[in-house]
């Protein structure tokens, strides 16, 4: 699962983003309004934990841009403001949930994978794609009662697949979700085609009904075979 931190206090922020990528998540961070515009307007994230109070503008000037843009990204708000306007106005406009500073990493951990089970997985604990079966708290992955063993990014190719079954997903957008800021450093899609296939393999050698499947010109889709 792909987050974007959104917030300006840099310990905070990096606080954050240890915990959630120890944890599996690939992170992306922003400490000011002109960043963090820039970048939800650029990539999709599966959701945003966003300050309010940013040095160069307010938390809900972004989060209003993404209504507007019709995002369906979750979003939670962090904030020092313990105020009761401050909520209300943060989930009027569209927020998914809202906490205030202090708060516990695994709070904001447990709510932040609320919002993405209810958003990608129609709020279930438990994913299925036929004999396929994903256990998202546990992040264990069984095919026919088969336990089977993926890498960090592995498993993220094929989370980012299963919420996006049927449908064709370009390169880019595959490498860009699952690797983040660090695409920038990378010179070729070599490394995709190598987890990808790593994973189709593993798919294959434990029978799953279900497979990513190379659409020539356009990119991948992961449906049944």
């Amino acid at each position: 699962m792909k987050i974007l931190i959104i917030e300006d206090e840099i310990e905070m922020l990096n606080s954050i983003k240890s915990y959630f990528a120890k944890s599996g998540y690939v992170c992306e961070v922003a400490s000011n309004y002109e960043e963090a515009s820039e970048k939800i307007w650029l990539y999709e994230y599966d959701c945003i934990i966003l300050d309010i109070a940013l040095p160069d503008g307010s938390g809900l000037d972004i989060l209003k841009e993404l209504k507007n843009s019709k995002s369906t990204t979750g979003i939670i708000i962090v904030s020092a403001k313990n105020s009761l306007d401050d909520k209300i106005k943060g989930l009027n406009i569209g927020a998914d949930d809202y906490l205030s500073k202090p708060f516990y990493l695994t709070e904001l951990q447990a709510r932040v994978n609320a919002i993405i089970r209810r958003k990608k997985f129609e709020g279930h604990n438990e994913v299925k794609c036929s004999n396929l079966v994903i256990d998202l708290d546990n992040k264990n992955i069984a095919i026919n009662d088969n336990k089977i063993t993926l890498t960090k990014k592995e498993y993220e190719i094929l989370l980012f697949f299963v919420s996006n079954k049927n449908r064709v997903i370009s390169k880019t957008s595959l490498a860009e979700h699952i690797w983040g800021d660090d695409i920038d450093q990378v010179d070729s899609f070599d490394f995709l085609y190598s987890q990808i296939k790593n994973l189709k393999h593993k798919l294959n050698e434990f029978g799953s009904e279900y497979n990513i499947q190379a659409v020539y010109g356009l990119g991948y889709k992961f449906a049944v075979k």
